[in-house]
């Protein structure tokens, strides 16, 4: 992880999706009026003629992109998280995923990391809500190179995805030849005492944790769950079978998001341990987006005090 480079993954997004739509005509982007902030803005001045800015108004960018997958069109619908799944989420139920239409939306300012917009910005629901609806796909990068790797692989894959991207910079974790797997967890480190399940702006933590742990004796398996839905099942049943402790990290309530999937699996499995890292079912407020992370528990210090704890 090289602390000294930090990106945030809407800027990953935001190059990525210019050179897929060069390559490729049926690539769309349906702006809400916000392409600044979304990265978009540079998608509009190379291929206008690929760029429909609605205004302010998810709900009908959502049926605007449903009626261009009809005709065979890619489109990403851009949008603030929060917006982009809760103002949505009816037109993305009945309209994109229950006809299995391939349209993405790809959302930035997820989690807190809008921070001092408060908490009418921060989406902390947004990846859990989406998760409930069958055949949506649910990613979040957890870099800069994993946002653009991963919106490839999202405009070639078939299907409704939801893309979540970050406001704050965070450091580069991956480098450009990394490759990534929708459904398919990356493994950062192997070990045998604890398993740590992070995805997003959290992994950086995961990876400074793991390091203090690793010092102290403790050996950790370390996972980026980049797509929570598919889930990768297999990683997480080894993880219990292998180690059966667990720690899962996200920028995201605990209720219905990463951590309650693996949970979902170890009690279908009917063992393991889980701790569960995140927001903690409380709305943000206007702070600083690490000062937010801190008040959740989402903090460096804090999965190494729980992953010491479960050992017992």
């Amino acid at each position: 992880m090289d602390t000294t480079k930090k990106i945030a993954t809407r800027n990953g997004f935001g190059e990525e999706i210019v050179e897929l739509g060069k390559n490729n005509d049926k690539i769309y982007v349906i702006d809400n009026d916000i392409g600044k902030s979304c990265k978009t803005s540079a998608f509009m001045k190379a291929l206008p003629q690929q760029y429909i800015n609605v205004g302010i108004a998810e709900q009908n960018g959502a049926g605007v992109a449903a009626g261009l997958a009809t005709c065979g069109k890619i489109p990403f619908v851009v949008t603030y998280a929060v917006f982009g799944s809760l103002r949505m989420c009816e037109q993305i139920r009945q309209e994109v995923c229950y006809p299995n239409l391939n349209v993405k939306f790809a959302c930035s300012h997820g989690g807190v990391t809008p921070a001092n917009d408060g908490a009418s910005h921060q989406a902390i629901e947004d990846m859990g809500v989406l998760r409930t609806i069958p055949n949506m796909t649910v990613i979040m990068p957890a870099d800069y190179y994993a946002a653009k790797k991963l919106v490839k692989a999202a405009a070639e894959m078939y299907g409704p995805v939801f893309l979540r991207f970050t406001r704050d910079n965070i450091p580069v974790i991956y480098d450009e030849n990394t490759e990534f797997e929708i459904g398919k967890a990356v493994k950062l480190s192997d070990g045998k005492d604890v398993a740590i399940i992070a995805n997003g702006d959290t992994v950086r933590l995961a990876i400074e944790a793991k390091e203090t742990l690793e010092k102290e004796g403790i050996s950790v398996r370390l996972l980026d769950m980049h797509t929570i839905k598919p889930l990768d099942k297999e990683a997480v049943i080894s993880c219990i079978n292998d180690i059966g402790k667990i720690i899962t990290v996200e920028d995201h309530n605990i209720i219905n998001g990463l951590g309650s999937a693996v949970c979902e699996v170890a009690a279908e499995m009917g063992k393991g341990k889980v701790y569960r890292i995140g927001i903690q079912d409380q709305f943000g407020q206007s702070a600083p987006y690490e000062r937010l992370l801190a008040m959740n528990g989402i903090t460096v210090e804090n999965i190494i005090e729980q992953a010491k704890a479960i050992q017992k």
